[in-house]
């Protein structure tokens, strides 16, 4: 199913410690005019409760897509995809990396893990936005994903 065929707003878990990029991903898919419910963590640990719906995350939703940083504390993103891949409940979730990192060894190690894509951060908000706007066309109007 192709989520702007679902009629309801795709539901983004956002994973990013950074609060400036966050600002910049919610504004980027505001101003691509895509229906999107945005929720935000700051780390892997709070990426695997969210998703496994523990805690104060007990009543979140399914996210149709997980953007996903790097480099954060408490756990960073390379753990929580090895977490997120290994769950039999959760592989199927697509993520795509959204990092600043350039290193070939972050690239390969997430590949390994079998993300979805590997984006790295432009610094410039137009770039940013003109990624978010891609992002949000092939997730949301090309791509089929399973029924959550």
């Amino acid at each position: 199913m192709k989520i702007m065929d679902s009629g309801r707003p795709a539901n983004v878990l956002l994973v990013e410690d950074n609060d400036d990029d966050v600002v910049l991903t919610r504004k980027g898919f505001e101003r691509a005019n895509f229906s999107v419910n945005l929720y935000h963590v700051s780390n892997g640990r709070d990426c695997l409760a969210f998703l496994r719906k523990q805690g104060e995350y007990a009543s979140s939703p399914t996210p149709d897509l997980i953007l996903l940083d790097l480099n954060m504390p408490i756990m960073d993103g390379r753990e929580a995809l090895s977490e997120i891949v290994r769950d039999g409940q959760l592989c199927s979730l697509p993520v795509v990396i959204l990092t600043t990192s350039d290193a070939e060894s972050d690239l390969t190690q997430m590949y390994q893990l079998r993300c979805n894509s590997y984006i790295k951060k432009p610094v410039d908000f137009q770039q940013f936005r003109q990624i978010i706007e891609t992002l949000g066309n092939y997730w949301f109007t090309v791509a089929f994903l399973p029924s959550r």
